[in-house]
């Protein structure tokens, strides 16, 4: 059994021709794009370091087995301080950047890598992306559905 339309179908004037799905497609595109250039705060992605980066140097180093935490020294508003980062495989005496807590005082200092963000993933961004073209793809497909309206069979 075949689905053809009746030619005496009144809605046939709304049958979507290349000229609406090319205009369906290019406002999905302009969708996809502007989203890419407002940057990864569109998907709540946030690459801000709440701190100050510092050098640090290992003070005592540790190995990459379990649960690791290195002790390390840096100045800090002036004066000298020593924290924990969560990292290992740093040799002794090693300088590498870290990130100190703003308002960070005392001896309890947890710092982190300055190239290294807590809770963040670069693999949100592209799917968020991805999710949104499969958005403008299923409206676009429901759009033309609509207009092209209902298909009844036709019995010979």
């Amino acid at each position: 059994m075949a689905f053809v339309r009746k030619r005496s179908d009144p809605a046939r004037g709304l049958t979507p021709g290349w000229n609406s799905l090319a205009v369906a497609a290019g406002v999905g595109l302009l969708v996809v794009f502007l989203a890419w250039f407002a940057g990864p705060g569109l998907f709540g992605i946030s690459n801000e370091t709440k701190g100050t980066t510092v050098q640090a140097e290992v003070v005592q180093p540790a190995p990459c087995t379990g649960g690791a935490t290195e002790r390390v020294k840096f100045e800090f508003g002036g004066a000298p301080m020593e924290g924990s980062l969560n990292g290992c495989g740093h040799g002794q005496g090693e300088r590498i950047e870290v990130v100190v807590p703003d308002g960070a005082a005392g001896d309890a200092v947890s710092v982190h890598a300055a190239d290294a963000t807590a809770g963040a993933s670069d693999a949100r961004r592209p799917l968020g992306l991805a999710l949104l073209v499969f958005s403008c793809f299923a409206g676009g497909m429901y759009v033309f559905l609509v207009l092209r309206g209902p298909r009844v069979p036709v019995t010979a």
